[in-house]
């Protein structure tokens, strides 16, 4: 049973991936700004879900989080950064309140959680952060995506840095970069500017649900990885990408 922190879990994959540790019996805290669907869902999840409402683009949010998620559990085992947001505009478009929205959201809520968690991570030897990006951080197939895209190629860096220099200092301590591709959820309805028609199988590969997305991190909080695709197809079009990238 591990004890574990899950950020915008009040739907999509936050969501998916509470209600899968829930179930086989690990503890969670759930964080999220919807306070409303945060509780419903820690009280559907019975007496193993903790619903702390939080919003994580403010470091004093994520250290009270982290505070009252210690409180609650005895102690936190993973930290699951996964709140983010699209945006739907061209690069050459994008004003600078959108791009800070962006990379506020995308990027420095994950720093923050990082930075919260890891000296309690210290002080007991172990632990685990996961950050979850997304498959256009590496093959930019959307270019309607490309802020969204650039602050998750962002938190992919600061992901394998942080991995980089713990690894050296405290390896029982371990960062996993989860990088879904399109998924069934309400992420599109959410982002800024909406999102146009998108066809199905767009980006080399079909959605998946929110459901399966989190059956893969919780592999991966069994056994830690430093990154994995929750589908394996993106793999393949990461290689090629990167062998041939004139071709789109």
């Amino acid at each position: 049973m591990s004890r574990i922190v899950v950020t915008g879990a009040s739907s999509g994959i936050g969501a998916a991936l509470a209600e899968q540790l829930a179930a086989r019996g690990d503890r969670v805290v759930l964080a999220a700004r919807r306070k409303d669907l945060l509780d419903a869902l820690a009280a559907s999840l019975g007496p193993n879900a903790h619903a702390v409402a939080a919003d994580v683009t403010r470091r004093t949010d994520v250290e009270r989080l982290r505070d009252r998620a210690i409180d609650a559990l005895g102690g936190v085992d993973v930290w699951v950064n996964n709140a983010g947001r699209g945006l739907s505009k061209p690069a050459l478009e994008l004003t600078d309140a959108e791009f800070d929205e962006m990379m506020l959201v995308n990027v420095k809520s994950a720093l923050y959680g990082m930075q919260a968690i890891v000296p309690h991570f210290v002080e007991h030897g172990r632990g685990h952060i996961i950050n979850v990006s997304s498959f256009l951080s590496r093959v930019p197939m959307a270019s309607i995506r490309a802020g969204y895209s650039a602050a998750k190629a962002a938190l992919n860096s600061l992901t394998t840095n942080a991995r980089m220099d713990l690894s050296a200092s405290h390896p029982e301590i371990k960062v996993t970069l989860v990088m879904p591709g399109l998924v069934s959820t309400d992420f599109a309805k959410h982002a800024l500017h909406g999102t146009p028609p998108i066809r199905p199988g767009a980006g080399g590969a079909p959605p998946q649900t929110a459901a399966q997305v989190a059956e893969v991190i919780v592999r991966v909080i069994d056994r830690p990885v430093d990154e994995v695709y929750t589908n394996p197809v993106h793999a393949g079009i990461v290689q090629r990408y990167y062998a041939e990238p004139s071709v789109q």
